[in-house]
């Protein structure tokens, strides 16, 4: 059998795909496709990050000289209120979850698209409006001064535009409800004939864990924004001590759900990275169950733990010690995953590309960020580092270094699947080095800095710090260099880059029995159901170029082509 009809055979016609079947502003803008929804997703969330870290780049640039004019007080608030504000509610929330896994997540169970393409459009319409709320704070609103966090009493109180921001956040959560919910449902019942829950890849796991917290904990920060607003525009006396409120009372709403963000954030891209350590080691995950069960129990235990955020707020010393108890409990499913990935390469066929030097980039962030946690879940250390630049330098390795790198890692990996085509692999890892580099240089000196008493938020400081400060605005610069490089070489790739086989990493997991770029809907013909970390069930086609599943090996035993069903 000619090579040409083999491929049509297996993986239908390549010119023919998800990205060129329908053509027409409409035809994305309306569409129901996962796979065009997680990139509308990506284009958004990246245009957020380079939004928000503009703002970073603003903020590092005024610190940069102790004594620094560049902006006023009342802008720097602004400035640092809508750089977390937008990286955390409209990049870091969404970015894994709503792009990569819309992509990817219905292909790794052999399905279609996801259980309900209607709610997924609407999802994204949802980020947009929500994002859209967020700029308005700053187009009519006369910017953000709270901080990300809108604490009260002074959220009450300022005449900046907390009710624009806070609105944005509730529909944003509406958007974080809808996406977890159709996860949930096409991850329980789209799975393909065998696929059991201990063959499902650990990406899976990931997003299934994330769903709940998604599901369960977001309602909570809908209603307490919405009381916020109440409370702001009717005074009914909820959280403002001029009418009988508790503004501690916001607290523990706000962290009832804002700690479980922090792993709404996080577990993702731990999912992400046991991919990337699997693939590109060629080796079996150890501790499979391990890793999958530890994704279920940091999602529950994250609901325990919002006190740790609140020693220094006078609540009780005994809920105080309970607290800071549980807060050290749930490093251990963490350190579980540390272990087990750092077994997983212990003796593999270690492939040091682009998604790998990212991995191993997050192992380094991430422990970091995860060691430098337990100090501030110990009573008498947090007393001293609450509130200081130690606590940016934590919550950044965490959440920059974690998740940032994980979803650049993740992209270099799916991308020749998501375009069909291979990005300079050489210039993927100077990227990699790029943004360790920066990312070190810019927060490893808040750690010293915080645990030296400078307290963060602060437009001005003692010229002590000063050299300190240099060192981070020089960093962020470097930080921000490479996250346009890596962009960069992804766009450029996906235009211009040499095209791919179908399974170019030699993976095992279903969405890489797909074409590339993937059919319109998904699959040709019924994809094989293996184990999805069984790397021997692969063969090297050479007439090919790509990794076929076994059976594929010989083209008069293939699988039944599956008849398309046109939406």
């Amino acid at each position: 059998m000619a090579t040409a009809e083999i491929r049509n055979k297996i993986f239908g016609t390549p010119e023919t795909n998800y990205l060129n079947c329908t053509k027409g502003w409409k035809s994305w803008a309306f569409t129901l496709d996962h796979k065009r929804i997680g990139v509308m997703y990506l284009v958004g969330v990246t245009a957020a990050l380079f939004l928000a870290g503009i703002f970073a780049l603003v903020l590092r640039s005024h610190l940069f000289k102790f004594d620094s004019g560049m902006l006023s007080y009342d802008n720097y608030n602004k400035m640092f209120t809508l750089h977390g504000a937008v990286m955390v509610f409209a990049f870091i929330i969404p970015s894994v979850p709503a792009a990569l896994g819309n992509f990817v997540l219905p292909m790794m169970l052999g399905a279609k698209d996801v259980a309900f393409p209607r709610m997924n459009l609407c999802s994204f319409y949802l980020w947009i409006a929500g994002t859209g709320c967020l700029l308005a704070a700053i187009l009519f609103g006369g910017g953000l001064d709270t901080g990300w966090t809108f604490y009260t009493p002074y959220s009450i109180e300022t005449e900046t535009g907390v009710i624009y921001a806070t609105f944005g956040a509730f529909i944003l959560g509406f958007s974080s409800i809808f996406t977890g919910l159709n996860f949930l449902v096409t991850v329980n019942t789209m799975r393909a004939p065998g696929q059991t829950w201990f063959k499902l890849p650990l990406f899976l796991w990931s997003l299934y864990a994330t769903s709940i917290i998604q599901v369960l904990a977001t309602p909570v920060l809908g209603i307490t924004l919405l009381m916020l607003i109440a409370e702001k525009t009717m005074h009914i006396g909820i959280f403002d001590p001029r009418y009988g409120g508790d503004p501690v009372l916001f607290q523990h709403f706000f962290w009832f759900y804002s700690h479980p963000a922090v792993y709404i954030m996080i577990l993702p891209a731990m999912g992400v990275i046991s991919e990337l350590i699997s693939v590109y080691s060629q080796k079996r995950i150890f501790g499979y169950s391990f890793i999958a069960f530890s994704s279920v129990a940091i999602a529950l235990l994250g609901f325990l733990v919002w006190g740790h955020h609140m020693f220094t707020s006078g609540q009780s010393p005994i809920v105080t010690l309970i607290f800071s108890a549980i807060t050290f409990t749930v490093a251990i499913p963490s350190a579980v995953k540390v272990f087990n990935w750092l077994a997983t390469l212990f003796k593999g066929s270690i492939l040091l590309n682009t998604p790998m030097l990212y991995a191993l980039s997050f192992i380094f962030l991430f422990g970091i960020g995860g060691l430098t946690g337990l100090f501030l879940g110990a009573l008498s250390v947090d007393i001293h580092l609450h509130d200081t630049y130690f606590v940016v330098a934590h919550f950044h390795f965490v959440m920059v270094g974690g998740t940032l790198t994980a979803l650049l890692g993740g992209l270099f990996h799916w991308w020749p699947k998501m375009f069909g085509r291979m990005y300079n692999d050489t210039l993927g890892r100077i990227s990699c080095a790029l943004v360790f580099i920066g990312f070190n240089v810019t927060f490893f000196p808040q750690f010293v800095m915080g645990a030296r008493g400078m307290p963060r938020r602060y437009a001005s400081y003692d010229p002590e710090f000063q050299i300190f400060h240099q060192i981070s605005t020089i960093g962020a610069f470097v930080l921000g260099l490479g996250i346009v490089w890596a962009y960069a070489v992804l766009v450029y790739a996906a235009f211009k880059g040499p095209r791919c086989s179908s399974n170019p990493f030699r993976a095992a997991s279903m969405e890489w029995q797909s074409s590339s770029p993937p059919d319109f809907h998904n699959f040709i013909h019924q994809p094989t159901m293996n184990d999805p970390y069984d790397f021997d069930s692969q063969v090297y086609d050479e007439e090919l170029d790509t990794f076929l599943p076994r059976e594929f090996a010989d083209p008069d035993k293939l699988p039944a082509r599956k008849e398309p069903v046109h939406h």
